[in-house]
């Protein structure tokens, strides 16, 4: 199916809490960094679902259960229950289950919540290569994840039994820095066999169909702070998405993003989701947003104005999609960015 290719953010009217009925929010680097709230998450959550609009917390790290995630939503003062948690961990399990019997065995490299979703499926969680699994499972095992665990996993995929991930992401957000994510273990097993994974998480359809089935959203908004998860996921999807620059995505990376990673709205963090959203307008050869207007050089892209940062960002991503079309936008946004502090 074709579908039109975004060249701007859009605008909204109305406050994105009124505008969709759920908001399906990525956690790390959205809601929490290393265990701890994200500036005005707590607050602008609770305005958001005192409104009215269901939050569901989606996220790709398949290492903790959803009563465990939302124990800790909780203690940071949002109140939240395991109904309202979906984790790569189910999506890969209802993906495992659709391909192997009833009580299968499958071998687990992972964490707890990797064994809590197997079971929910019916199947049975075992340790070793040599236990005859029907299945290989990965997923985020924590810092503490030993490296035999991968030599586990390369066994048995290397004799021909069907491999899963939980998901792919390279690397995660913590209160550190960025570190190594479920990605970078399954390379290892992926240079150790040759093989390739099924892969269930975002930004792949067995997230998103895991998604709808369990929160039953109507008009979802994905909130994510990753282009290659989070707005991909939402684009895979075809439904709407807020980028929060909150997390691991910089003004450079948004602007070069292909249509596929161009977000619906952006904003500074999750007070985006109270707020209607300014319009982009076409302005002579260059696009305006608030009191910044952006242009598309031929080697850089050009910002003049004053006002709002994200308004400045606003009219540069729609100058630099416009000018890549289908493609990435080459062309320099550093000095523009600059001018923003971005």
């Amino acid at each position: 199916m074709s579908r039109s290719v975004r060249t701007k953010p859009e605008g909204s009217g109305q406050a994105l809490s009124e505008a969709y009925d759920t908001a399906l929010l990525d956690l790390d680097g959205v809601v929490y960094a290393g265990g701890n709230a994200i500036a005005y998450a707590v607050e602008s959550l609770a305005v958001a679902r005192a409104g009215g609009m269901r939050l569901a917390y989606v996220t790709n790290n398949a290492l903790r259960t959803p009563d465990t995630v939302a124990g800790h939503l909780t203690e940071l003062g949002i109140p939240t229950g395991p109904d309202d948690v979906i984790t790569s961990a189910q999506a890969v399990a209802r993906l495992i289950s659709e391909q192997v019997p009833a009580g299968a065995r499958v071998l687990v490299i992972g964490g707890e919540g990797l064994r809590v979703a197997l079971r929910e499926r019916g199947l049975e969680p075992v340790e070793s290569a040599d236990d005859d699994p029907a299945a290989v499972v990965q997923g985020f095992g924590g810092p503490d994840l030993a490296w035999g665990r991968f030599a586990e996993a390369s066994y048995a995929v290397a004799r021909g039994v069907p491999w899963f991930a939980s998901n792919t992401d390279l690397t995660i957000p913590s209160g550190r820095g960025i570190a190594p994510g479920n990605g970078a273990a399954v390379e290892v097993v992926r240079i150790a066999t040759g093989a390739e994974p099924q892969v269930a998480g975002k930004p792949l359809p067995p997230m998103h169909r895991e998604t709808i089935l369990r929160t039953g959203a109507e008009r979802p908004l994905v909130v994510g702070d990753r282009l290659d998860t989070d707005i991909e996921g939402a684009f895979n999807g075809e439904v709407d998405s807020l980028l929060v620059l909150t997390g691991v995505t910089d003004g450079a990376q948004l602007l070069a993003a292909p249509p596929q990673h161009r977000p619906t709205y952006v904003d500074a963090d999750l007070r985006g989701l109270l707020t209607g959203q300014p319009e982009v307008t076409v302005a002579g050869d260059g696009f305006r947003c608030g009191g910044w207007t952006a242009t598309a050089g031929a080697e850089q892209l050009e910002l003049v104005g004053e006002g709002e940062a994200l308004d400045g960002l606003r009219a540069l991503c729609a100058a630099a999609w416009t000018a890549a079309g289908e493609g990435n936008c080459g062309l320099d946004g550093g000095k523009a960015l600059a001018r923003l502090g971005l």
